[in-house]
């Protein structure tokens, strides 16, 4: 139903306008109130996925990015954090959405690929480099950044074709547990490559890594703005952090209406028909493993510039549940249902920390974020039940449900039925 009326610009418009009015009044009545800025998060990206016409959705865009959210954030700069973690999960599960959603291959394993990328970028954007090396020509400067976005797509890539060859002829529960043991091995090796030489400096960590340096610096000082303050970097990274976002969704368009989109749906339907009607299962697995780890390393570089500070333990396990859980919850495929997914869960956590009125009921040492486990599983299980294809459903299973509905009809009617 709400995929159907997005669909529709008549009623897409106010739709969007509506909520976009809504969201904001009600951030800014609350100040405090993270669902309610989730809320607004998720306005911006059905205005996104809404058949708007382009001039209207131009203008609604640039209302939105350049006027609501640098108002909201300079209300509660935490807002700005919110986003900024928001925005990396859509793009991590839009990455992992090409290899589980199109391509149906489980990977438990996918935080190694962010791994990669946050590395690639802490080691050489600190002096952590000059341990590998020696001398004393590391840092890069910040302007290194922008180019190492690209080296963590490439060097993403590549680990990503490492891990696509040796399970190229598994499917299910096996390859489930390889990705898993992939992924361990990824933070064991962060882990332990202080020795012999200190490639990673182990479980001590990365810091400082440097960060990305606003280039418009000039031009905001100019009007009277400091662009080193506690509200303008974070609007600052909340908007490389919605560009990325932005490349991935297009990169995930184009490739789902492409020929090699329709190869992954193929194999993710049935890998024996898929081969039997020509298509190169090799080719096109090790294409959706390199293609979805690339996204993951252009995030983790953002990742490791974000935090200044990054180590072995910010990759575990639960870092992969959690990205493939919001592609089962969101609609395997389905770009939209993933990034609403993926502000509900992350969302979801903050809005814990508001229900403080239940430390009156149950006393001061009541946290309720400590149930977060439990309340997604729970989510999970609702989800399961009441939508089994998740949140949104893919666009695609609908059309080919309509055309061999039609084509059954035809049958009938020409008495092969």
């Amino acid at each position: 139903m709400i995929t159907g009326l997005l669909e529709k610009p008549v009623f897409a418009t106010p739709l969007v306008v509506g909520l976009l009015a809504l969201t904001t009044w009600g951030v800014t009545r609350s100040p405090r109130s993270i669902v309610l800025f989730m809320l607004f998060q998720a306005s911006i990206l059905v205005l996104y996925f809404a058949r708007i016409p382009r001039g209207p959705k131009t203008l609604l865009t640039a209302v939105t990015l350049g006027v609501l959210m640098p108002v909201l954030g300079t209300i509660n700069a935490y807002y700005m954090e919110i986003a900024i973690q928001v925005g990396i999960f859509v793009a991590l599960a839009l990455g992992l959405n090409i290899v589980v959603g199109l391509a149906g291959l489980l990977d438990l394993g996918y935080v190694a690929f962010f791994a990669v990328g946050a590395y690639s970028w802490a080691i050489f954007g600190s002096p952590q480099a000059n341990q590998m090396f020696g001398g004393s020509a590391f840092p890069l400067s910040p302007w290194w950044f922008f180019v190492f976005l690209l080296v963590g797509v490439g060097v993403a890539a590549g680990a990503g074709i490492l891990l696509g060859l040796p399970v190229l002829r598994l499917h299910g529960d096996y390859l489930a547990l390889v990705t898993l043991g992939f992924g361990e091995v990824i933070r064991v090796l962060a882990n332990n490559l202080d020795k012999p030489i200190n490639v990673t400096n182990g479980p001590k960590g990365i810091t400082p890594i440097g960060r990305p340096p606003i280039f418009f610096a000039p031009l905001l000082r100019a009007v009277g703005i400091d662009p080193s303050s506690n509200v303008t970097y974070p609007l600052y990274l909340s908007a490389l952090v919605l560009l990325i976002v932005g490349v991935t969704v297009l990169v995930n368009r184009r490739l789902e209406d492409s020929h090699i989109g329709r190869a992954w749906e193929a194999i993710r339907e049935d890998q024996t028909a898929a081969q039997a009607m020509g298509v190169p299962l090799v080719r096109m697995k090790l294409l959706a493993f390199a293609c979805g780890a690339s996204f993951a390393g252009a995030v983790g570089v953002l990742f490791s510039a974000k935090q200044i500070f990054i180590n072995p333990e910010s990759f575990t396990f639960m870092e992969s549940a959690t990205v493939l859980a919001i592609v089962v919850l969101g609609g395997m495929g389905s770009q939209l249902g993933v990034a609403i997914a993926a502000i509900a869960m992350i969302g979801g956590t903050e809005a814990l920390r508001e229900l403080d009125v239940l430390k009156e009921v149950f006393g001061n040492g009541f946290d309720p974020t400590q149930y977060r486990l439990l309340v997604f599983g729970f989510v999970m299980v609702l989800i399961m039940v009441v939508r089994p294809r998740g949140l949104i459903s893919t666009r695609q299973a609908s059309v080919h449900l309509v055309e061999r509905k039609a084509i059954a009809g035809t049958l009938v009617k020409e008495g092969h039925g």
